[in-house]
């Protein structure tokens, strides 16, 4: 497990917001940890059309972050 931080993707609200309410974002965003093997969908605005997979730990300018579990 790797403990995330402020900006990056496993704690953005773009992350896997397709399915926000799944059990493995839900411990993310409540444990602020990640596997770091784990890969999701970036569903920022300006990186739809790129079909993104991010992992847990990567990131961007875009970061918003998510609501608190």
């Amino acid at each position: 497990m790797q403990t995330l931080q402020t900006g990056q993707c496993g704690l953005c609200n773009h992350f896997g917001e397709h399915h926000a309410q799944a059990a493995v974002l839900v411990t993310i965003h409540s444990s602020k940890t990640a596997e770091p093997t784990l890969l999701d969908e970036c569903g920022h605005p300006k990186h739809a059309a790129l079909h993104l997979k991010v992992t847990p730990i990567s990131g961007c300018d875009g970061f918003i972050p998510a609501a608190e579990a």
